[in-house]
């Protein structure tokens, strides 16, 4: 089976390769993993709503 995800590197994620969040987005659910432990990297599996109601927490003035 073949990963049809697509993968996005957080915007914090520097260019020496530290702090490497990716995160897939799909319908139901969002996909979290560390790409520094790639291919073996354990993923993250959470629903859409929680990611969404997260991402708003953490924004800036929430």
């Amino acid at each position: 089976m073949t990963d049809e995800r697509k993968w996005f590197k957080s915007s914090y994620s520097d260019s020496e390769g530290d702090a490497c969040l990716e995160v897939a987005a799909c319908p139901s659910t969002v996909h979290i993993r560390d790409s520094k432990l790639l291919p073996a990297s354990p993923e993250l599996n959470v629903p859409a709503d929680a990611w969404a109601a997260f991402v708003s927490a953490v924004q800036p003035g929430a």
